[in-house]
């Protein structure tokens, strides 16, 4: 079995359907195919083939789906990098992953030479750029692929278990690791996701995030798997995602929760224009609780979460259940398990609060070139999260916060989603996150950056007092409030609380 197999088989079975929409590009599978072929047809004239890696740095465009769908047929290990990376961060991940050849925007051409200086494996010639402008001494990509054939290239022989990708870890707590994906894995992306979310081959799926993180997979497998229509938006912007739902019918999407925030906030939103939705789904960080109900009221019987590793454990809060059990993330997806565990390594009864873990078919095999890291991941086939939640009596995950972010103030633990649960309650808040400055006295003490619906609305102090009157406990008291035009985040949309902990005594002094 293997992803590369897919394109081939909806192309001869259903060559009229549309597969594809990219701005103003509308390709079906005949057509898509074609142009899959030819970059396939140009990577193996370049030498490029099975096992060798080859890094992919462009924002959202058909390019990139072209290379992740040519990599697959022909064994290449594709690694799907973020187009923010520049310098060292960059250089590192190419260096790490072994990257022979890269597929990149134009705008990164200065960043290539100084990439070249640092990898003598890398040459001008495996360096191909997408987009307008100069080029020199690197390849176009419209050059590199123009005299190719758009018939299938050779065979080759790809068994489940051979790598398909290397996805870099966020970064959002650390330095970047390489998460090892099989074709196996990829091919329970497409089955197990597309029967949790309810595909058919008639569903339109779009994607508006970045397509370099490993969250659009969820989607982008399950599509390839049954046909679908994918749409995919160089970038997003609310309104217009509103309005590509209601013109082009629009059945499944994958969103962060700043995303979704943004939606609900957009000038043009309402459940009419949307309710050709049967699946939108929240992915990579938690989804406030006031959020979610003012959402559901838009959109009963549409809304799923996911809580999950790129290192393949997953639970699924299914859209049947979303109303019921609110506050929680789901169950595990079919064949898989989870156990709540002690510090011990004890498992735990429901309602005692632990470390999250799990196992299953979507399971990493390790993360690239580091097996200390993986045996510390991976205990006796068990994902170790470094997750904090607690199964209710009915098995249902609720995660009380990610242990990376916890906050230990006067030797209490202190989870910021708690407090970030009462301060997004408060009318004049879209946005917030909550994370730990140390404290003289207390070790660590909890803040708050916010952003507001409308400038001005309300100040720091009267939020802090605000919030400080309704938490549960004196120790979630925050400390200051400061409030914030935007957030940092990832290529993933994830607010980097990691950014907001260095620069806070900068934000402070300029809110």
């Amino acid at each position: 079995m293997n992803v590369g197999s897919l394109l081939p088989l909806h192309a001869r079975y259903r060559p009229g359907h549309l597969a594809m929409v990219c701005e103003e590009e509308r390709l079906s599978f005949e057509e898509l195919e074609i142009r899959v072929n030819r970059l396939a047809n140009a990577l193996v004239r370049l030498g490029v083939g099975k096992g060798d890696k080859l890094a992919i740095v462009l924002p959202n465009c058909s390019e990139l789906l072209f290379a992740y769908r040519a990599a697959a047929l022909l064994g290449i290990v594709a690694v799907p990098l973020s187009p923010l990376l520049r310098g060292a961060g960059l250089i590192s991940l190419l260096r790490d992953s072994e990257s022979t050849a890269v597929i990149a925007s134009c705008s990164l051409i200065d960043a290539l030479d100084e990439m070249r200086r640092e990898l003598s494996g890398l040459a001008a010639d495996h360096c191909i750029l997408v987009g307008d402008g100069n080029h020199s001494p690197y390849r176009s990509f419209t050059d590199f692929v123009a005299r190719e054939s758009g018939d299938a290239p050779s065979a080759v022989e790809i068994d489940g278990s051979d790598i398909y990708n290397i996805v870099y870890s966020s970064g959002t707590t650390g330095s970047p690791k390489g998460i090892v994906h099989t074709h196996d894995i990829r091919g329970a992306y497409c089955t197990m996701f597309a029967g949790s979310f309810r595909f058919t081959p008639e569903s339109v799926v779009m994607h508006a995030g970045s397509l370099a993180f490993n969250g659009s997979f969820v989607t982008l497998m399950p599509a390839w798997y049954l046909g679908c229509t994918y749409i995919l938006h160089q970038k997003f912007d609310a309104s217009e995602f509103i309005e590509t739902v209601a013109r082009e019918k629009v059945t499944h999407v994958m969103m962060v929760p700043s995303q979704i925030v943004a939606v609900m906030n957009a000038p043009n939103f309402s459940g009419a224009k949307l309710e050709s939705l049967r699946m939108l789904c929240s992915v990579g960080a938690p989804w406030h609780r006031e959020h979610k109900e003012r959402l559901l009221q838009s959109l009963p019987g549409s809304l799923y979460e996911l809580y999950g590793l790129t290192e393949g454990f997953i639970t699924i809060l299914d859209c049947r259940d979303f109303a019921a059990k609110i506050d929680s993330v789901g169950c595990p997806i079919a064949f898989s398990e989870m156990r709540i565990i002690s510090a011990e390594g004890n498992e735990l009864p429901a309602g005692e609060v632990g470390e999250i873990t799990g196992r299953g078919p979507m399971l990493m095999p390790g993360y690239y070139k580091r097996p200390d890291l993986t045996d510390e991941a991976i205990v006796d086939g068990w994902l170790h999260t470094g997750d904090v939640g607690f199964a209710d009596s009915d098995g249902f995950l609720h995660l009380v916060d990610r242990k990376k972010d916890m906050i230990i103030s006067g030797g209490i633990n202190v989870f910021p989603k708690d407090i970030e649960e009462v301060i997004v309650q408060h009318p004049a808040v879209r946005e917030v996150a909550v994370y730990g400055i140390p404290d003289d006295k207390w070790g660590e003490c909890p803040v708050a950056a916010v952003i507001l619906v409308r400038p001005g609305e309300v100040t720091g102090e009267e939020l802090k007092l605000w919030t400080n009157a309704r938490v549960a406990a004196r120790y979630q008291q925050i400390h200051d409030v400061v409030i914030a035009d935007e957030f940092p985040r990832n290529a993933a949309g994830k607010t980097l609380k990691r950014v907001l902990r260095e620069t806070h005594g900068q934000m402070a002094a300029t809110a």
